[in-house]
């Protein structure tokens, strides 16, 4: 059995032969990452929104949005603080512009975003954008943003509007070329305490958008993963409604025994790493990291309904691409032979 062919059997509700390990990346090692086997999924890496890269790690994305890279964060880049692009969501029309993407050949494109995959052994993820709520904290900040829904909420359903008409024709070429074997939607709504905004707010303003999209991959027959950080779990009645059948990456703060025992295999667990806990401690000793590897399946793996993904975060250096490693073997020792 392939990794890839292991993995669809815990999205078809089944006990897997082993446990997967799930990922949100391209077929990559992190640094420090010495295992063999291959990817059981990865994401297809497209190429065709207009980027500017910059001498600093970070980028410009196709809106005018500047990342800079993050040193804690190991250089993961996120929006340059204090150069948001638009200052009044009712002047969006005017700075919020889509680029012409008429002339893509679209095979091509979903031909070289898989390229380094071998979708024999590797199941493949598309995914559409960063979130529609993302999108207007990158523009506003998150003071304006928050402020502009509260205020002014035609506003910023017209421009989410303007920007799911895109974002849609886009899935629909990607998904009929490209053939995914799991569609994720994307939105970090929460924080590590609540959600950012009100389940009322989120339904009006954010839902019909994320249902868009599910509605789409849901006609042509794709698991739908969402990826929502932070205390979210408010908001899973609503991705069950539209079809959402993964979950990453389901983090501690949330009630994850409970959820687990209400839905099931129903709902994949993709993650429940406490990675703000000791484990993910910049010295945390091997033995800690190595128990929170075995207690994260301990936990959740029994029955199916889960994928393990441990993850560390920090300065690129030495001591983090330790703590991977061991995270990485212990996995390989413990998670690969749970259901035996």
């Amino acid at each position: 059995m392939t990794e890839k062919e292991n993995l669809l059997r815990v999205i078809n509700g089944e006990e897997p032969a082993w446990v997967p390990r799930f990922s949100m990346g391209p077929p990559v090692k992190w640094p420090g990452d010495t295992d063999t086997y291959p990817p059981a999924i990865a994401w297809a890496m497209f190429d065709v929104y207009p980027v500017t890269h910059l001498q600093n790690g970070g980028f410009i994305d196709m809106f005018g949005v500047e990342f800079t890279g993050t040193e804690s964060m190991g250089g993961i880049a996120l929006p340059a603080p204090g150069k948001h692009i638009l200052d009044d969501i009712t002047k969006w029309r005017d700075v919020i512009k889509l680029p012409d993407l008429e002339g893509v050949d679209w095979e091509k494109a979903c031909d070289r975003a898989v390229k380094d995959i071998d979708r024999n052994e590797t199941a493949v993820t598309q995914g559409s954008h960063v979130g529609y709520f993302q999108h207007l904290m990158n523009f506003m900040g998150f003071e304006n943003g928050l402020i502009a829904m509260a205020e002014e909420p035609d506003e910023c359903y017209a421009l989410l509007e303007y920007l799911a008409d895109f974002y849609d024709a886009v899935a629909k070429k990607v998904i009929y070329y490209l053939k995914p074997d799991v569609f994720s939607i994307a939105d970090d709504t929460a924080t590590a305490l609540n959600p950012f905004i009100s389940m009322g707010m989120y339904r009006e303003l954010i839902k019909p958008f994320h249902k868009r999209l599910a509605d789409i991959a849901n006609d042509a027959g794709v698991p739908i993963s969402m990826h929502n950080c932070g205390r979210c779990e408010d908001a899973i009645p609503d991705w069950r409604e539209i079809g959402v059948r993964l979950w990453n990456p389901a983090q501690v703060m949330n009630d994850l025994p409970g959820i687990k025992k209400k839905y099931g295999n129903s709902l994949i667990l993709c993650g429940c790493w406490d990675s703000s806990g000791p484990a993910g401690w910049s010295g945390a000793p091997e033995e800690l990291v190595r128990s929170d590897v075995r207690k994260c399946i301990d936990n959740y793996a029994p029955g199916g309904g889960f994928m393990f993904w441990g993850s560390v975060y920090g300065p690129s250096d030495g001591e983090v691409a330790r703590r991977a490693g061991w995270i990485t073997d212990e996995y390989n020792r413990y998670g690969r032979t749970f259901y035996q």
